[in-house]
């Protein structure tokens, strides 16, 4: 159950529109279902009474968003953040792709949010979804009320969070939490544990099944190309979906290079795949070896940092070390 209450959320903002602070509110709106919250803009204090949510399907994160919202005006927005969205704020900043003039962040605790497949799955026909402290009550059209535990519809990036703690904010509301000894990088471990054809196999089912939709490039933070490679149609893969086994796994392994040292681990690239596929691992793979390489580095923790591989010094590890300490598999 999330610490603060919506209303906590709607007077906050509607105080901030009223005395100017800012002239909009980038905000969760509520949508046909419960578990259906999507991003919106908020101009009045009606409109967040009416339609503002804050509850456990409140995932998307806003960073991204700041890059275009910040363009239609040079008045400030006001965007919710939570602390795991931070950190892409910060990568953001980092590569100059905003204003940070323009933006007014609050900062809002998050006890997790929920997996919707995983929602969806466990009961058919919902007809709404209530929180009852560490339990949620599915309530359906055809078999009653459903109660199940809170912790086992956990996204999986909130089961292995990294942090409670909030890199970047002007106002917090509640109390910040702390950075956390998370076990993020142990389904990593297990996939670099297999032999060579077991991997190709595990990417080759996972990645046969992605319909080239391209959430997951246009949700990520670390992508904000204007123009991106595969929108080029001279490369003969502009937009389309994968016509061979090569083309499938190859978008999504350049899409990984792309963001290496950039990618805070927020998770949005799996949240929004429709296919359910594992995509924050590949990521994962390369955050995990830059910590083993070069000492442990987190994308987005402050505003300016270098990530390692950006970041020459003389103590760089060389191709050679890598295999002589065993990481062939990198």
């Amino acid at each position: 159950m999330q610490e603060i209450t919506r209303n906590a959320l709607v007077e906050k903002a509607s105080a901030l529109l009223a005395d100017g602070t800012v002239g909009r509110v980038l905000a969760w709106k509520r949508g046909e279902f419960d578990y259906d919250v999507t991003p919106a803009v908020f101009q009045t204090a009606e409109e967040l009474a009416r339609d503002l949510v804050w509850n456990d399907f409140c995932g998307a994160n806003f960073s991204k968003y700041l890059i275009k919202e910040t363009e239609k005006s040079d008045e400030k927005v006001l965007v919710f953040l939570k602390p795991c969205d931070t950190y892409s704020f910060n990568q953001l900043l980092t590569e100059h792709r905003f204003n940070r003039e323009k933006v007014y962040v609050i900062g809002v605790p998050c006890a997790g949010m929920l997996d919707v497949e995983k929602v969806k799955k466990s009961a058919e026909g919902i007809a709404s979804i209530t929180e009852d402290s560490d339990k949620i009550v599915i309530e359906t059209l055809f078999d009653g009320a459903l109660t199940l535990d809170r912790a086992s519809l956990l996204a999986e990036r909130c089961i292995n969070c990294k942090s409670k703690k909030h890199t970047a904010y002007d106002e917090l509301l509640g109390e910040d939490g702390e950075v956390l000894d998370s076990a993020r990088f142990d389904e990593v471990a297990a996939i670099e544990a297999m032999t060579p054809d077991e991997r190709f196999a595990f990417w080759q089912n996972e990645l046969s099944r992605c319909i080239r939709c391209n959430a997951c490039r246009n949700v990520c933070p670390a992508c904000t190309c204007e123009k991106c490679v595969f929108d080029n149609p001279a490369s003969g893969l502009e937009n389309k979906a994968a016509s061979d086994s090569f083309e499938e796994k190859m978008f999504h392994i350049i899409r990984a290079f792309h963001v290496v040292g950039r990618c805070t681990d927020c998770g949005e690239c799996s949240r929004v795949c429709p296919q359910q596929i594992p995509l924050h691992l590949l990521n994962r793979k390369f955050i995990k070896d830059i910590d083993n390489f070069y000492g442990e580095y987190q994308a987005g923790a402050e505003v300016g940092s270098r990530a390692p591989i950006v970041d020459y010094t003389t103590e760089d590890l060389e191709p050679n070390e890598a295999v002589e300490r065993g990481d062939d598999n990198a």
